[in-house]
């Protein structure tokens, strides 16, 4: 009977031991579970933003991207005969000849793919056809025809260089300065500030008037410089700014032309506006400068954050179990 006793009392403590062991799992298990499911609720919130906020900052550029991308061939660009530069760079061609080609292809002109025929007419496709009166080809101007020879394209230059005191001195006596003059003809680079200068205004006048000019031209010019780059920041990152590109490219174009009436106090009057202008597409780009910088601060959040999580988990992992 004593043995039966002492065996019921083993058992019954051995019963209670081991209750109290399960429990204890219970228990541990139970504040387990609770802090690893709020640890999954916090990472799922934080997996969901990774996903839908990146794609909602990219939804504006979307459709552009497949304008821009899916509109054009993956082949590339593809490349042209043109029997004209292949003709005046040929070794057999006189060396101011070829000079011309090589001019024309270090230029502004080449770059914006404005090529021989652009300018002098003819066929470049067809090598027995490309001078032929009868496909449009023109040749070098006259002197006298220049301004006008540039002006079907430059059409708001030309109609404010001919009211000016240049063009009307190069009408009435030939003489003056024209497009050539102050461009060049195949070596043209983008217009700048800097072709106001003393050296080539003083082969007609002196550089008092053309320095009040460049002047009045300045402060409107260097902002331009500043948006070009910018421009070409957004472009180095991926982003398409061609709206801005073109508005800018408008102003420019508009702001330049106004130039060529010579009339400083013409230029100083509309200065203000041109500045209004710019400051809008400005404050444009710098809207997207501002997004990327969030995109950048709110990425390396979330890294941080799932860095400080992972580090949490891996801390609580180690604690001495009770």
């Amino acid at each position: 009977m004593a043995f039966l006793r002492q065996s019921k009392g083993k058992e019954h403590t051995e019963k209670t031991r081991t209750a109290r062991r399960v429990s204890f799992f219970i228990g541990h298990m139970d504040r387990s579970n609770v802090l690893g499911e709020v640890l999954m609720r916090y990472l799922l919130v934080l997996f969901i933003a990774i996903m839908i906020f990146p794609a909602a900052a990219a939804a504006d550029y979307k459709e552009l991207f497949e304008q821009e991308f899916l509109s054009k061939p993956w082949a590339g660009e593809q490349v042209e005969v043109n029997a004209c530069i292949d003709c005046h760079s040929s070794d057999k061609m006189k060396p101011e000849f070829r000079e011309m080609t090589e001019a024309w292809q270090a230029s502004w002109h080449a770059q914006n793919k404005i090529s021989c025929h652009n300018c002098h007419g003819g066929d470049p496709k067809d090598a027995a056809m490309s001078m032929s009166r009868q496909r449009g080809f023109i040749g070098v101007p006259e002197t006298q025809d220049i301004p006008e020879f540039c002006g079907k394209c430059h059409i708001g230059i030309l109609k404010n260089y001919l009211e000016s005191g240049h063009g009307k001195v190069f009408k009435s006596t030939g003489k003056g300065p024209n497009c050539v003059t102050c461009h060049g003809s195949h070596d043209i680079q983008k217009a700048n500030i800097e072709i106001i200068n003393e050296q080539r205004c003083t082969r007609c006048h002196s550089y008092e008037r053309a320095r009040g000019m460049k002047q009045a031209l300045f402060l409107v010019e260097k902002k331009m410089e500043g948006m070009e780059k910018d421009l070409k920041r957004l472009q180095a990152q991926g982003i398409f700014a061609d709206d801005k590109e073109r508005a800018l490219f408008s102003t420019q174009a508009e702001f330049r032309a106004l130039f060529h009436t010579v009339d400083v106090s013409l230029v100083k009057q509309n200065t203000d506006e041109f500045t209004k202008r710019l400051n809008v597409i400005d404050k444009e780009m710098q809207d997207i400068f501002a997004e990327l910088r969030f995109r950048k601060n709110f990425s390396a959040f979330l890294m941080l954050l799932f860095a400080g999580m992972a580090v949490v988990i891996v801390v609580y992992s180690k604690l001495p179990k009770e």
